[in-house]
């Protein structure tokens, strides 16, 4: 299935393009389980605060990654990101990639999608993890590396925001967080391209 764009409602393999490719929110496929509440109310602040902001919601985006522990589960769904949703996502300068509740799936689905991101990418999530926890999987951050050799992703963790519940507004504290973040991560995205 190819990306279409977006007019009301937030649906599966759909995109809102920005004039500019600078920042993308990355919501998972809507669901009971993930609800596009909280990608709304982010890409709200974020264009308030005058940045250029796209939203993909994946085709396939519930479900674990297809390496985690849970993916061989009788029943369990596997995320999936399709070629032209890489591609779309890698114009950007900066990508916000809005996961779930449960570390674990946080962590594996995060590396998956970071094997074919490219751009430096903020994590949105309610569990509760650490730039440590991704580094352990072998995805790169600013903050901490994975040993040498054991790296497994493309792009890196720029910045970690917890405490966002699915299907709820988000604390204006966090969205305060999220857009100082956002911002921080703008100015070295660009101070590296610069300096390139």
């Amino acid at each position: 299935m190819s990306l279409k764009t977006g007019g009301g409602l937030a649906q599966s393999g759909t995109i809102a393009r920005a004039m500019r490719p600078e920042v993308i929110v990355i919501a998972m496929s809507p669901s009971k389980r993930h609800v596009t509440k909280p990608v709304c109310e982010i890409t709200y602040a974020l264009r308030a605060a005058n940045i250029d902001v796209s939203v993909l919601v994946l085709n396939k985006g519930g479900g674990g990654a297809p390496d985690s522990p849970s993916a061989g589960a009788p029943g369990a769904n596997v995320c999936f990101l399709e070629e032209e949703e890489v591609l779309e996502i890698n114009k950007h300068k900066l990508a916000i990639l809005h996961l779930g509740s449960i570390k674990e799936h946080v962590v594996y689905k995060a590396r998956f999608f970071l094997r074919y991101i490219a751009i430096p990418t903020v994590v949105v999530c309610q569990a509760p993890v650490d730039f440590e926890d991704f580094a352990k999987r072998g995805i790169k951050t600013r903050v901490v590396r994975p040993p040498v050799g054991k790296e497994e992703s493309l792009g890196e963790i720029y910045d970690v925001v917890t405490g966002v519940i699915r299907g709820i507004s988000v604390a204006h504290h966090k969205i305060d967080e999220i857009t100082s973040k956002v911002k921080e991560a703008l100015i070295y995205v660009k101070g590296a391209t610069r300096n390139a």
